[in-house]
């Protein structure tokens, strides 16, 4: 019965070819893969009860047979209460004005702050993410402190504020009438915590720029799942950015293979995280477009996305125990709490400046934006926290760049050729 466990512990060694570092070899239970399994089975044991329900109530038909308090509660989140839309625009976000007696100036300003608010917030999230995940907290001259583990703790402090945000948000303004069955949210809310998940697990791995360009190159996977789930066509510039992409992505990371150092080593426990992400990423990503067939705005979709996250993250929590353990490394470490509260913080804003973003100047203008701050997080993180990057993989970092503009530049002009939104532009961007 100790040799799955010994099995396990040896395999980060066996995938690496080299001594595991002491941060992570404290115990078998704190390899990546054992915790994935043990979060898994945690989502799943609500997961399955909720399945089971579901399917109980259609087979009573309880739409036409059901009455009682719950009623109404129980068609929300089985049935909905609205057939889909036949457009799917109508479910994304209002037509853009064009402005017609705003001034020059009042648009400049708005666009400044737009990028302004986007550049803080995920410039910041990355800098807290990277520091929360690599560094220690509480060392001192004769204690070298202690690493925080638990990334679905993190995962849980993102989501809880977004669900916060984004129901005053709802509350507050006028919204469209919701007619989705709630528990269709689950889907997008599963993949985007997992992917969420293996963001942070793989920065103990990786280094952060290796992350940014790994994030970047989620185009290709983004158009495979397009395919598979919405069954979508592309054009063949977007086949040759995707390529172009796959060719800087890999030239910066052969370029990085001869350096052992630490920090910037990509392990094989790295690219299997970080391929968790894109795959667990681009499910979201179209799984939520789809459900834009239904009227909602996107900050609707925030809320339902985020009100199953906190759900699952916090009864997996529970069912570890982890909950109060990590809530006693807040109380143990100020630091910390400061750090992890500021990152959800800029998770949620961030959020918010999307849709306002896209609501103002469209999606090719916020996709500038975030190629942009995807750079000065790869500059930034160099600067701070002392990474190298080589001749060829500035080749390649500036390959990768080049394609999203060009990505960009392409979709633009079909744009302005067809008069709208090209096939697969989601209103809400995953970044």
């Amino acid at each position: 019965r100790f040799y799955l466990p010994l099995v396990l512990a040896s395999l980060p060694a066996m995938a690496t070819g080299e001594e595991i570092p002491p941060a992570l070899q404290d115990s078998w239970g704190d390899f990546w893969l054992f915790r994935f399994f043990v979060n898994a089975a945690g989502y799943a044991s609500i997961v399955v009860p909720g399945f089971l329900l579901i399917q109980y109530f259609k087979r009573r038909n309880y739409l036409e047979t059901g009455r009682g308090i719950c009623f109404p509660v129980i068609k929300s989140c089985v049935f909905g209460s609205e057939v889909k839309s036949v457009h799917q625009e109508d479910g994304s976000l209002p037509p853009r004005a064009e402005p017609t007696e705003s001034s020059t100036a009042r648009q400049v300003f708005k666009l400044l702050f737009c990028a302004a608010g986007l550049q803080a917030s995920y410039l910041t999230w990355g800098v807290l993410q990277e520091r929360v995940m690599t560094r220690t907290y509480g060392a001192t001259e004769t204690d070298p402190g202690e690493k925080f583990k638990d990334s679905q703790f993190l995962v849980f402090m993102n989501r809880i504020l977004a669900f916060t945000v984004a129901g005053l948000y709802c509350a507050l303004t006028k919204q469209p009438r919701h007619g989705a069955p709630m528990y269709k949210y689950s889907f997008a809310s599963l993949s985007n915590i997992l992917s969420s998940w293996c963001q942070y697990e793989a920065l103990k791995y990786i280094s952060f720029p290796t992350q940014v360009l790994a994030k970047a190159s989620k185009v290709i996977p983004v158009m495979m799942m397009g395919k598979l789930v919405s069954r979508k066509s592309y054009e063949y510039w977007e086949y040759l950015t995707a390529a172009l992409i796959s060719v800087g992505v890999s030239m910066f990371l052969l370029s990085s293979a001869p350096n052992r150092h630490v920090s910037t080593v990509t392990t094989f426990s790295g690219i299997v995280l970080l391929a968790g992400y894109i795959v667990f990423d681009s499910f979201t990503s179209n799984w939520q477009d789809a459900l834009f067939t239904y009227k909602m705005s996107p900050v609707q979709m925030m809320f339902g996305v985020n009100v199953f996250s906190c759900l699952f993250t916090v009864g997996s929590l529970l069912e570890q125990g982890a909950l109060l353990e990590s809530l006693r490394f807040m109380a143990r470490h100020s630091e910390f709490t400061a750090h992890a509260v500021l990152l959800s913080v800029c998770s949620a804003c961030g959020q918010l400046f999307i849709f306002y973003t896209i609501n103002q100047f469209g999606a090719a203008v916020f996709t500038i934006i975030m190629t942009l701050r995807q750079a000065f997080a790869i500059l930034l993180s160099c600067l701070i926290y002392g990474h190298t990057v080589t001749v060829v993989g500035g080749l390649g970092v500036a390959v990768v760049f080049m394609a999203l503009f060009l990505r960009v530049y392409a979709r633009s002009r079909m744009k302005k050729r067809s008069k709208k939104l090209p096939p697969g532009e989601s209103p809400v961007q995953k970044v």
